[in-house]
């Protein structure tokens, strides 16, 4: 196994996570206080659940793109993986910064780390040859 396909698994794992925990807050998850500034604990009002199963959806393509740059899965997406990754590292770069920078304690304990790890494993696929 190659560090970038390392990587690249590692990224799945901890990104398939987020977005589930993701589309629990769009299914109606009182988990508010984990997301957002802790803006809307509990329940995220509609307009905010769609918008949590949006960004499911876009961190299940960050998966997509990175295992397919990796050369582990998705031989079609091969074309865009390597530009969709550098996506995914400038998404979970500014996700580490807004997370550190939360007014919610909670979503700091719980987000920062899964924004690094996201961070230094898409990184690591997106330089990899």
């Amino acid at each position: 196994m190659t560090a970038a396909s390392g990587a690249a698994i590692v990224f799945a794992v901890v990104t398939v996570g987020a977005a589930g925990f993701q589309v629990a807050l769009a299914l109606g998850a009182p988990w508010g206080a984990y997301a957002m500034g802790g803006k809307f604990p509990g329940q995220f009002p509609a307009p905010m659940r769609v918008a949590a199963f949006v960004q499911a959806l876009l961190l299940m393509a960050f998966v997509g793109a990175v295992l397919a740059r990796a050369g582990l899965t998705l031989k079609a997406w091969e074309s865009i993986g390597s530009w969709l990754t550098w996506v995914a590292v400038v998404f979970s770069a500014v996700s580490l910064v807004l997370n550190s920078i939360t007014p919610s304690k909670r979503e700091r304990l719980v987000w920062v780390p899964v924004a690094a790890v996201m961070l230094a494993s898409s990184l690591t696929v997106a330089l990899s040859g």
